[in-house]
């Protein structure tokens, strides 16, 4: 294994690449999309994932692709850090349930991944002299009362609502990482990721882009919360991934903010939708869950200025890729 890999920065830069990669939640959305990349650049990666949320089959595949270790265990477990062996370059800590329907089945264990997951994470990173980033979110800004949303905002949460086990989760996480940092020096950043999609999500796991594409697909209605007006500014994967590889290769702390820069209402994306899938569905408006955000866009100028990044796959784009790959999969 050529061990001075590099990745490609989306500036044209090259960047350095990692000898041996941890990925927490690796068997997860946006962490299997991470796990996969890391591999293309030669790293050796192990993908450590409970699968409570995370599902095997989206790194099956990768276990044949260069040097790709799958581990069945909890980041919240003492125990399964003593049993990893050698020593990782780069953690990148993506364990915990992101979708609200995922949270609120397992609020508990939300929390506990937010707190003892990532700082049995955080001394794994200080032991070995590891870069440490924390997957972070856009939820720490709450509904937001600046647009749109920089990362000196200090948000709009309610401590206890519902979303709170994630919300507060992560806004705990990221006092960690910023405490590790003050006190022991760690290489610790914070990545608030906002709405991604792409292939590999799942259709039941309570998100707006997979919960109205298999609506469609099935030809029943599908749900908009409240009235549809509320917006998110969606990033396609890839470009998430892009932008958190060159946030973990810059050694800058953040936190910063990786995220779409077009806005859309959902009841906008849900037509949107209907028309890509050539569905007969129809829109059938549903109450509008507790805490949801009226609006949310990130402002992205730090991560263009610090890593040279922005998205650069246009959300209709991104939806038609997302669309087929549903599509194939209820096919298969």
């Amino acid at each position: 294994m050529n061990g001075r890999a590099n990745v490609r920065a989306t500036a044209g830069t090259e960047r350095p690449a990692w000898r041996r990669v941890l990925v927490t939640g690796g068997a997860g959305f946006v962490g299997s999309h991470l796990c996969a990349r890391l591999l293309g650049t030669g790293a050796e990666v192990v993908c450590l994932d409970n699968l409570s949320t995370g599902a095997r089959a989206n790194v099956v595949d990768l276990e044949g692709v260069g040097e790709f270790d799958f581990v069945r265990a909890d980041a919240t477990d003492p125990a399964t850090w003593r049993a990893l062996p050698g020593r990782f370059d780069l953690i990148l800590h993506f364990a915990c349930p992101a979708s609200p329907a995922d949270y609120l089945r397992l609020p508990l264990e939300t929390l506990d991944v937010g707190s003892n997951g990532t700082r049995h994470a955080l001394e794994r990173a200080r032991r070995d002299g590891a870069r440490f980033l924390l997957a972070s979110t856009s939820e720490v800004y709450g509904d937001p009362l600046e647009h749109p949303q920089r990362e000196t905002y200090w948000g709009n949460v309610n401590p206890i609502g519902p979303r709170s086990v994630y919300d507060e989760s992560k806004r705990f996480a990221e006092a960690l990482v910023a405490a590790h940092r003050r006190v022991h020096a760690t290489d610790a950043a914070i990545v608030r990721i906002f709405n991604t999609y792409g292939p590999r999500m799942r259709t039941g796991d309570g998100r707006a882009v997979p919960s109205f594409v298999a609506q469609a697909l099935d030809g029943v209605p599908l749900t908009v919360a409240g009235d549809g007006s509320q917006t998110r500014s969606l990033c396609y994967v890839d470009d998430t991934v892009d932008g958190i590889l060159g946030l973990a290769a810059s050694g800058a702390p953040g936190p910063v903010n990786i995220g779409g820069g077009d806005e859309i209402t959902m009841l906008e994306l849900a037509r949107h939708i209907v028309d890509l899938t050539g569905s007969r569905s129809r829109i059938r408006f549903v109450d509008r869950p507790v805490d949801d955000p009226g609006r949310r866009r990130p402002d992205t100028r730090l991560a263009r200025e610090l890593l040279g990044w922005q998205p650069r796959v246009d959300w209709r784009e991104g939806l038609e890729r997302t669309v087929g790959w549903f599509a194939r999969s209820v096919a298969a």
